[in-house]
């Protein structure tokens, strides 16, 4: 009963942290009751099946923190309106499975090796953990640890050196030192040697809040110009009417809201230089054939309204196609219609339309999992079959773009960056435009598909961290919410509230100079894979060196 109540007061500590509802200072001891649970059952338990009680009691504190911040999961409808069980209980209960095991390879190791070097061996590989789920195609960074003050920026301005990836080590490394503070005295109840180490528990948590206070209110960027957005939110239900309204009459309000807000609110005298629709914003039904975008009369229709608004530039998001010719290479996502009998790649891209100039266009490379991508489907498929989400939009795996791409303004200075929804969780990869020249950061989404519910506030405020971390501007538009201008100190500056229809202009500043982190990435999650190489060889090395001696 008491390794159950420990591990219940874990799960309860990770859920009540996470934004956007929770008060994330909980995350600096949340696990201490989970790694003494895990001490109590190794050394003090008569319970038969040790690795086994760890596994299901972890598992039990995982399924609280995946259950309570995700669950919004639920909101995601079936094609006939019903609330989608599986989007929510597949993520959840899998995702938890991974956590129990990572904590159990924990136990495993700290038994042989004793708990300093277990409590390293933690450390290291929930990072290396996290860093799995920045790239593999299971790709799931949403309680990554670092997120948990993506609502209280104000507290990791040092993020623009290590990232939220440094945000992970910096609590897992606050939980493992108060757990240890525990441990030394219920050992030796030496008093000097408690304080000594509450003492340095303090300083690890308070100190880097304290610099980033410093940094968030002395911090003033250096600007290379500004330019002015409008960002289009036309609040269209994903379900009844985005993919199933007439693709003229989609673009015809997008262009209405555009026309409406075509200089900005706080200056009636200047224009807008950027026009900015949401994720799949065009065409509605079906997509766009990426052979024919010179001939399409939506695009011309932009196009049109640009030639009255001279010097301004569109960009956004559609849906598109690519079909192949028998002669040309196909890549593995291609699909083949039988009853077309044509190879084709089906994309989620942004583009930037200019008159009298060729197309822009990327590919969204992070796909979300089951929606948009089919996770190792040379494995899978041939078990499981056809099981993809159908969510309004794919149910086959999309196409992508293999390296980041950015669009430049012929007009002024700006060279923004075209991340498309789900990308924007991701840290390294979204510094990957950052090295390309972008001096903007762009996020065009559809979140919108959980209605009212912490899904579409947490995606917001996670993007609050990509400004931090490349201390660029963000300009967000979104189907239905929440659309916003977010500053280079993670604040956001202004927003369109979700469920509202209308548009939300803001000057944006420009800024180029590089941050540490922009350069460097995870550097702290490639050194906890090089120490977790070391842990392991240090298995055989020092049974060699035992039996030597």
């Amino acid at each position: 009963m008491k390794n159950l109540l420990l591990a219940l007061i874990s799960g309860v500590l990770l859920a009540i942290c996470w934004p956007t509802y929770g008060i994330p200072f909980f995350i600096f001891f949340a696990w201490v009751p989970l790694l003494m649970m895990e001490h109590n059952i190794a050394k003090f338990s008569d319970i038969k099946k040790k690795k086994l009680a760890v596994f299901c009691f972890s598992y039990l504190t995982f399924l609280i923190w995946n259950a309570v911040t995700t669950g919004w999961l639920y909101n995601s409808q079936l094609p006939d309106g019903s609330k989608s069980l599986l989007a929510v209980l597949f993520p959840v209960l899998t995702n938890s499975f991974f956590m129990a095991l990572v904590f159990l390879a924990y136990h495993f190791y700290k038994k042989s090796q004793g708990t300093y070097f277990g409590l390293v061996f933690f450390v290291a590989i929930w990072m290396c953990f996290e860093k799995l789920h920045l790239v593999w195609e299971f790709t799931w960074p949403w309680l990554n640890l670092g997120n948990v003050f993506a609502e209280y920026h104000q507290f990791v301005q040092w993020y623009d050196t290590l990232g939220a990836t440094g945000g992970s080590f910096w609590i897992l490394t606050c939980n493992v030192l108060v757990f240890y503070t525990i441990r030394i005295w219920e050992a030796g109840r030496k008093r000097k040697s408690l304080i000594n180490n509450v003492l340095m528990t303090a300083g690890f948590i308070i100190l880097p809040m304290v610099i980033s206070l410093i940094k968030y209110y002395n911090y003033s960027p250096e600007t290379v110009g500004s330019i002015n957005v409008t960002m289009l939110q036309p609040a269209l239900d994903p379900y009844t009417e985005k993919y199933q309204k007439d693709s003229l009459t989609i673009e015809g309000d997008l262009l209405k809201l555009a026309t409406e807000n075509s200089v900005l609110q706080s200056d009636r005298k200047s224009k807008i230089d950027l026009y900015l629709s949401p994720e799949t914003s065009l065409p509605g039904p079906g997509s766009i054939s990426e052979k024919g975008f010179n001939n399409s009369l939506l695009i011309n229709n932009i196009k049109t309204f640009l030639s009255q608004h001279p010097k301004s530039v569109f960009s956004g998001g559609i849906s598109s196609y690519y079909v192949y010719q028998e002669n040309e290479e196909k890549p593995s996502t291609a699909s083949f219609l039988e009853r077309q009998g044509i190879w084709v790649d089906e994309y989620n891209s942004a583009i930037q339309i200019i008159p009298n100039q060729q197309l822009e266009i990327y590919h969204k490379a992070m796909l979300v999992p089951g929606v948009e991508i089919f996770p190792y489907i040379n494995f899978f498929k041939p078990i499981l079959g056809d099981v993809m989400l159908d969510l309004g939009g794919t149910t086959r795996s999309l196409g992508i773009s293999e390296e980041r791409k950015v669009f430049a303004n012929p007009y002024n200075k700006s060279v923004i960056a075209p991340i498309i929804c789900y990308e924007s969780i991701y840290g390294e990869f979204v510094t990957g435009y950052v090295k390309k020249g972008a001096n903007l950061l762009t996020i065009v989404t559809n979140d919108s598909w959980w209605g009212y519910s912490q899904g579409h506030k947490q995606l917001l405020v996670y993007a609050k961290l990509r400004a931090i971390e490349t201390r660029r501007e963000i300009a967000r538009a979104a189907n239905s919410g929440t659309s916003a201008h977010i500053n280079s100190r993670g604040d956001i500056v202004d927003e369109l509230p979700y469920g509202a229809k209308g548009a939300l202009t803001a000057k944006v500043n420009l800024i180029d100079k590089e941050t540490f982190y922009t350069k460097s990435g995870d550097f702290l999650s490639r050194i906890c894979l090089f120490v977790i190489g070391a842990l392991l060889l240090f298995i055989p090395g020092r049974k060699y060196l035992t039996k030597k001696k």
